[in-house]
Formats: structure tokens, sequence, C-alpha cells
């Protein structure tokens, strides 16, 4: 072909397979890398007339129909800098680079604006689905000018998860909003993915089921009220067996958890904006902490008796309740902090749109987000969710489990701190009368911070005695 109606820098596994996503979809596409490897394996491809690849950045960027139209999936932070300005003396005013990979989004801000400068449009794109989603339909999060969107909206459509017939690939806002709310996206999968491993936890040492009962039990709550793509991947890591040696895989897996900043970022960020999201603290925390092995193993060896569970009366029944509930605010916390994002940095975000993103084809989808569907769809919901009655009365069902779970984890010594956050963020959140009052009595005693009353207008500082 002469010309490419789109591009793509970064032929890995995930640009190669979005690739192949968009020339399926009878769009034309030429991709670039560096590395020559990667762009001659990307020509083999048989079977596609409206595809290629180059290592000649100059080629690539002469082969793409104006306005040129980029798509990065390069690792996020110096590299997308790096290509953008590789990239630079090659684009006109009116061309779009998109940023599709796991970039902050202060950063996404800032190059936003440097190319703006330059006429040129540049826009935060965030992916998820993993490799499986690039190539089948991924949920993508757009932002940025929404000039630049409206120029590859159809490609986006086109190539995007479906829920409904109507395509998870809906604009999220001004500037950096596409990196935020996949970041926030992924604090939450970092929620989901703890709360996972506890009730592994909890049922694995304190009931004694194997890995291939947990793998059913999940696998029938996954057929009802905790339909969902995470549950569903513990079911499949529960069920893999070892190539080198015998047995279940999962028993041979370090318990040291990694992590790539996404989950730092977004607790970080919420408490810049006093949010609470305390599931994904702890969720963060908990990997932090798992860090530790000789640590860990070291004072486990202090612990004098041997550990003998005691029951609670926990059944198989109240934790799927109680996983549900810590679900339900997981989400909850997230959405939040997205909303209050939108105001402060003017986003202009569609709450719904932003729930219809994660319907289908990325990690965190479940039937869950299907209750708060209908409450943004009626007035576009801005405040905190839980404050609205209808949700508030189906979390309230679930917290007599959600106690049973974290009484039973606390007595017999489990470190369920995602359940336990939960538990609190609940407790305190539907407290009217908070103790803070004795904290701004403190802090004006020994540094006169000033308090405000609870009879009277206005700011008051108190001759203390």
């Amino acid at each position: 072909m002469d010309t490419y109606s789109i591009g793509m820098v970064g032929l890995g596994t995930m640009g190669r397979n979005f690739m192949l996503n968009i020339a399926d979809h009878n769009h034309s596409i030429i991709g670039y890398d560096k590395d020559s490897l990667k762009a001659i394996e990307v020509n083999k491809t048989e079977g596609y007339k409206n595809l290629h690849a180059t290592a000649d950045i100059r080629e690539f960027v002469a082969g793409l129909q104006k306005p040129a139209r980029i798509i990065l999936l390069v690792p996020a932070g110096p590299i997308v800098d790096f290509v953008i300005k590789d990239l630079i003396p090659l684009l006109e005013a009116g061309d779009i680079i998109i940023d599709g990979g796991n970039s902050f989004y202060r950063d996404t801000d800032r190059r936003y604006n440097e190319l703006k400068e330059l006429g040129i449009h540049f826009m935060g794109m965030g992916v998820s689905g993993g490799e499986d989603g690039a190539r089948r339909g991924p949920s993508i999060m757009p932002s940025g000018d929404r000039a630049a969107y409206d120029q590859v909206q159809i490609i986006l459509n086109d190539v995007a998860a479906r829920y409904n017939d109507l395509p998870c690939s809906r604009y999220m806002g001004n500037a950096s909003a596409g990196h935020y709310i996949k970041m926030v996206h992924n604090g939450i999968e970092y929620g989901m993915m703890q709360l996972i491993a506890e009730t592994y936890d909890i049922l694995h040492r304190g009931f004694d089921r194997s890995n291939e009962e947990i793998a059913a039990l999940f696998e029938s709550w996954t057929k009802g009220d905790l339909e969902g793509y995470l549950l569903e991947s513990a079911v499949t890591v529960l069920r893999q067996k070892d190539n080198l040696s015998t047995g279940d895989l999962i028993d041979y897996i370090k318990d040291i958890a990694r992590q790539k900043g996404t989950g730092k970022w977004t607790s970080q960020e919420a408490m810049d904006l006093q949010v609470p999201v305390p599931t994904i603290d702890m969720s963060v925390t908990a990997r932090d902490l798992s860090a530790y092995a000789i640590e860990r193993a070291r004072i486990s060896g202090f612990v004098t008796g041997k550990r003998k569970i005691t029951g609670t009366g926990l059944e198989e029944e109240d934790i799927a309740s109680a996983l549900y509930l810590a679900f339900l605010l997981t989400y909850i916390q997230g959405l939040h902090l997205i909303a209050v994002a939108s105001g402060v940095y003017k986003y202009d975000t569609a709450m719904r749109d932003v729930i219809n993103n994660w319907r289908s084809g990325c990690i965190i989808r479940s039937s869950l987000l299907g209750l708060f569907e209908q409450v943004y769809a009626d007035d576009d919901y801005s405040a905190m969710i839980l404050s609205n009655e209808e949700i508030f009365r189906v979390a309230e069902k679930h917290v007599p489990m959600l106690k049973k779970v974290v009484l039973f984890a606390l007595q017999n010594d489990f470190g369920s701190s995602a359940y336990a956050a939960t538990a609190t963020y609940f407790n305190m959140m539907s407290t009217k009368q908070s103790p803070m009052n004795m904290i701004q009595g403190l802090r004006d005693l020994f540094g006169a911070h000033t308090f405000e009353r609870t009879d009277l207008e206005g700011v008051f500082h108190y001759a203390w005695e």
C-alpha cells in the first residue's frame, strides 16, 4: 500500500497484537520498531495486505496518511520521551500521537502541553486486557483534545471490546484523563487481587481446603454475583499443574508480590486529593511487606506455641458474601477518586462512560459494575457512590459476613489487611459522629491550628489551660 491510515510504534507482543486487531477490522496500519527482527516478524504474518512494518522511522512516518495518527505501545517512562523526540522532526501541525502505555498522568500532561506548543495533538490512552485483549478487543480509555479523538474514534471503536453491542472505548475527558483512569483501574485491580489472595489464604490454611477444592468453590462463585475476570483467573492459577515438578504450580511460586507502580501512584494520588482508598492502600502495603521474606521467616520463628484454628461460625457462603462487599467497596473507593480528580483537574469525565469502558475487555470487568451503571445513568452521580441509598442497602446486607471474616482472620492470626481495611472504611463512612473532634482539639492545643464549632460559624482558637 502507498499510505496507511494509522501507525504503531513498538512491535512487542502488545504492539503486534494491537496491529493485527486493527488490520482485522479493515484498517491499514504500518508499524515501527528499532529492532528490525520485530519488524521482519510482523511482515512474515500471512493473510494481511493492509499491514506492514519497518525499522526505518522515516519510512514509517512517510507511509502515514495525513493527519498522521500514531499509537505508541512502548514501556512507560523516558522511552516515551525518546520516541516523541525522534518523531517530532518528521511530523506536522495537526498530527496525532497517542500514548497507549501505562504512563504516569503527570507525564502525559507535560507531553500534552509541550506538543500543543508545536501544534501536534497528544492523547493519553489507557489500555487494559493484556496480550489477549490487545488481539481480541481491549478496554480502551482515550483522552486528550476532543478534535484528536474524533480523528481516531472509528478505529478505536472497531478494535475495542464490546458490551451490549457498544464499544468499550468511550472518550474519558481532557488532557491526561485516560491515563489517570487507567491508573485508578490498576489500583482497584491491586485491591481485588489482594482480597482474592486473602480469601485463598483463609480457605487454604484456615479451612484446610486443597487447591482444587478452592478452585471449584471460586468457580461456583463466578456463576453468580461474583462473576468477573479476576476470580475466573484465580481458578486457572489454582488448577495449573507444574511442568518442572509434581503437583500444582501455585505451591512452587514464591510468596513475594512485585509491582510496577500504578497501585502506588493511585494510593499517593488519593492522599494528595484527600480521598480515602484504604483497601488499595493496604494492598500496596501488603506487596511491600511480602518482600521482607527473610525477616518474616525469622520473626515467625519467635511465635510460641502451635497455631490452632478457632472457629467463629464462619461458613464458605459467608466468605463469598464478604468478598462481594469488599469488591464492591473497592470499586467505590476508586470511582470516588476518579470523580474528585475529574473536578480538580477539569477532566470533565462522564462517570457512566468509565463504567461502560470497564464492562468488557479489561482486567477488573465484573457483573458488580452493573450496580453503578444505573446510578450514573440517572444523573451522572458525582458524589461518593456509597451515599446513594440503593447502593448502601446492597452493601449493608453483606456487612455482618464481612465482619465475620475479619474476626476470623484476627483471631487466627491471618494477615487479612485488605478485608480489615475495607470493613473499617465502611464503618467510618457510615458513622455520623467521628472522633476527629479530639484530633482537632489536640492540634489546636499544641499547634494553634484552630477548629470549627458545632454551634457557631467560623474558625476558632482556644486559650487552653
